[in-house]
């Protein structure tokens, strides 16, 4: 008898401290999981930055002289194509992959005319082009910045996920590993830019 309740002890022990492992468990996957979102939101604010400086620099150039209109709209159309990609709710690796191109190729546009903005001394003169593009050179720091941290997070966060035994956790409650940035292909290789 004395031996049943002692059986009863140990296995009770062992039941709570499962119980208080699945909790910190859980407990640990959602603040990794809200680090990752928090993270992803700082992408979006840098992006969001970006999206609003590009009009100032367009606006700029556009005052300053009679410049080349398919530069302008070019960029014009990448800022209206990156902007109309809002990303509600949980990020998926296809959402913001997707919102990733669009912001690249806005920054491509943007990065064209300054390229071409240097045929033009009187633009590069003033100093309100000169503050827009050393605020658009921040900017792309930014993102550079806040998509390494995201990385770092999505990292830290399905390292947590897969081992064992937090992955059984994972698992019973829905938790998966998660997908960050990626370097498109050819990314290790020089953009040439002719004229």
């Amino acid at each position: 008898m004395k031996n049943n309740r002692y059986s009863g002890y140990i296995i009770g022990a062992i039941l709570v401290a499962i119980g208080i492992y699945i909790a910190v468990a859980f407990n640990g996957l959602v603040n990794k999981e809200e680090r990752m979102k928090l993270q992803w939101n700082e992408v979006q604010n840098a992006y969001q930055r970006r999206l609003d400086l590009i009009p100032n620099v367009v606006n700029v150039v556009k005052g300053g002289t009679d410049f080349e209109q398919t530069t302008l709209q070019k960029v014009t159309e990448a800022r209206s194509k990156a902007s109309s990609m809002k990303i509600s709710g949980e990020p998926t690796a296809e959402s913001y992959n997707e919102q990733t191109r669009l912001q690249d190729e806005l920054a491509s546009a943007a990065t064209r005319l300054m390229i071409v903005v240097e045929k033009y001394p009187d633009i590069q003169g003033t100093r309100a082009f000169a503050d827009l593009q050393t605020q658009l050179e921040g900017t792309e720091r930014r993102i550079k910045v806040a998509r390494k941290d995201f990385n770092v997070s999505v990292a830290a966060y399905n390292s947590y996920v897969k081992s064992f035994p937090t992955s059984l956790v994972a698992t019973l409650f829905g938790f998966s590993a998660k997908e960050g940035f990626q370097s498109d292909k050819g990314a290790d290789k020089s953009v040439e830019i002719k004229f």
